[in-house]
Parts: structure tokens; sequence; C-alpha cells
């Protein structure tokens, strides 16, 4: 898994340049922001059963069509699957929030997930609605526990929504 330190310096290095002002810049943020990111990825990880319930429960108020008769999520098992997902999602938003890079996201989850949505039917956009409610979540709870910057929280999520649902296959 990489981090923002070492794609840093791997884009450097392939280039065989020395780290600039720039990348310093990058650097200094990434650490001064490293004890938010820390204390998201502990509201998360003590949150997350109540966090992916509650999206979901939003996710199929908004789009009731999901659980009824031929939705979806309409079974116990489609249900729980959904959940499962959206576990599994916000389990690897955190260590890309974490990380302060999306490669995690890229090799783990990305990588032929809009195939297979595609091949068995799994609708991408209330995917992407689920992911964009978890973000919506986990900011607010951030903002609540006194960070006031939570802009590196986007990164992990917006990635997941655009890579889910702007790829042509």
């Amino acid at each position: 898994m990489q981090d923002a330190v070492t794609t840093l310096i791997k884009n450097y290095d392939v280039t065989g340049r020395y780290l600039d002002r720039d990348a310093m810049d990058e650097l200094e943020s990434y650490f001064a922001s490293g004890q938010a990111r820390i204390q998201a990825a502990t509201i998360i990880n003590g949150n997350a059963a109540s966090i992916v319930k509650e999206a979901g429960r939003q996710l199929f108020d908004e789009q009731p069509e999901l659980i009824r008769p031929s939705g979806n999520a309409y079974t116990t098992r489609r249900y729980s699957a959904c959940l499962r997902d959206m576990d599994y999602y916000l389990r690897y938003a955190t260590y890309a929030i974490v990380a302060g890079d999306t490669y995690v996201l890229d090799e783990r989850v990305l990588q032929g997930l809009r195939e297979t949505y595609n091949s068995l039917g799994v609708p991408i956009a209330p995917t992407v609605r689920g992911i964009e409610i978890m973000k919506e979540m986990v900011k607010q709870m951030v903002e609540e526990a006194g960070v006031t910057d939570t802009s590196f929280l986007d990164q992990p999520f917006d990635h997941m929504n655009r890579e889910l649902s702007e790829k042509d296959i």
C-alpha cells in the first residue's frame, strides 16, 4: 500500500528530480493533517456499524424501489450484501484517509468492480449515492469532534464515486 509520502517520492524519483518547493509544501500539508486523519479514522472505526446502518436506511428511504420486490436489495441476502459492500467501501476509505492517497482504493476496491457490478446487474447509481451519504455522515461526525478542516475526507469517497460512475466500459 502506498501513502502520500511514498507516492510523492516515487513520482520525483521516476523523473529524476530533487524534491522542490511544491513537494515540500505537499509533504508539510500531509503531515500537518496527520492528527486530524488519525482522529477521523478513530471516529470511523468506533462508529462504522452505525454509519453503514444509517447510510443504508437513508439510501433505502430515498430509493425505496431497491427494497421492493424485484429491487436489487429486495431479499435479505441482497440487503445484507449491500450493507456489506458499504462497510467495505467505508473501511477502505478509512485506509485511504490515513494514507492520504487513493492507491489502496484502486488496487483493492476499484479494479474490476464496475464491470463486476454491471455483470451482476447491481445498479451503480445507488452505490454512488450510498458512498456519498457515508461521506456526509463522516464529515459531520469529524466536524462535531472539533476538526475544522475536513476537506481531506473528500478525496477517498469522491475518488470511489468518480471511478464507479464515469468510466466507460
